[in-house]
């Protein structure tokens, strides 16, 4: 792996760990359903115009559009503005945690459905990754979390996992921007009519929101997909997944700094342990290949 890569593993694991602080700001501050599906909707097409500007078509393939619906829906219309209605009463710090625990979810799915080869070291992995989530929610129950955010908070990423897991071994076929402008926008249409019945547009637009918004559509929105994509092609999914290790830590570091989240003695357990679950789960992934 070179240096291009290293860096560029580095910002997309700060970039996605990110998005959990900025979206706190503002889903405390503006309805959720709404607030995504204007988030969406804006990134969406500036994507395209994108897009379009370096020559890229809207007329995809029929296996693109089964993956950009795909994904719409459940990248965007679910994991993430589940996500958005979690933390209105659940801290960004959890929210990331539970997030990042996705590469344990899919390891485990192609497990026990695929039946995927999975090293004595990948099984140590995933064992203390869940071990490590349980103690966290254990913990966080306890202290009175809201079980409904929580829930929230899982089925979204459960939601993304199925999402990883339907496409497994699809290629993109080009037209990389495009595609992630229209996912964003099957996302914005699909929230739309929710936001619509449930919701009543009131927003508190002061500069930290301005702010986080603009900083959530196009640094983890745009930049951070763009960049995943980026280092699945320069060095292969297995490797590139090998920095979601760094998310756990670093979506509770950026909480801790900016909202002043506190971190407890079994939450930092918790965060080191499934650090170390993931890490493991994806180097048993390139001893196996």
């Amino acid at each position: 792996m070179d240096i291009k890569s290293i860096l560029g593993g580095l910002a997309f694991a700060f970039m996605w760990s990110s998005a959990f602080t900025s979206a706190r700001i503002i889903v405390t501050n503006a309805p959720p359903l709404s607030i995504s599906s204007l988030r969406f909707l804006i990134a969406g097409l500036v994507a395209i115009a994108i897009a379009r500007a370096v020559g890229q078509s809207w007329y995809l393939t029929k296996e693109q559009w089964r993956l950009t619906v795909l994904f719409g829906i459940c990248q965007n219309a679910l994991y993430l503005s589940l996500n958005f209605v979690a933390m209105q009463t659940v801290e960004a710090s959890l929210a990331a945690i539970i997030a990042s625990s996705l590469p344990l979810l899919v390891a485990l799915a192609g497990w026990a459905i695929w039946r995927d080869k999975v090293s004595p070291l990948g099984m140590l992995g995933l064992a203390a990754g869940i071990a490590g989530v349980a103690l966290i929610m254990g913990t966080r129950l306890s202290a009175g979390v809201d079980p409904m955010g929580l829930a929230l908070c899982s089925i979204g990423a459960l939601a993304l996992a199925f999402a990883t897991l339907a496409v497994r071994g699809a290629s993109s076929g080009g037209n990389l921007v495009m595609v992630v402008g229209l996912q964003m926008l099957v996302g914005a249409f699909a929230l739309a009519g929710p936001a619509l019945v449930f919701e009543t547009w009131e927003v508190n637009w002061t500069p930290q929101v301005i702010v986080a918004f603009l900083y959530t559509i196009f640094v983890p929105g745009l930049m951070g997909t763009l960049l995943w994509f980026w280092l699945v092609r320069r060095i292969g999914t297995v490797r590139a997944a090998t920095f979601h290790f760094l998310n756990p830590f670093l979506g509770v570091a950026v909480a801790a700094v900016l909202l002043g989240e506190e971190l407890g003695a079994l939450d930092a357990l918790g965060v080191t342990i499934i650090t170390l679950g993931i890490l493991a789960v994806q180097l048993s992934k390139s001893a196996v290949r």
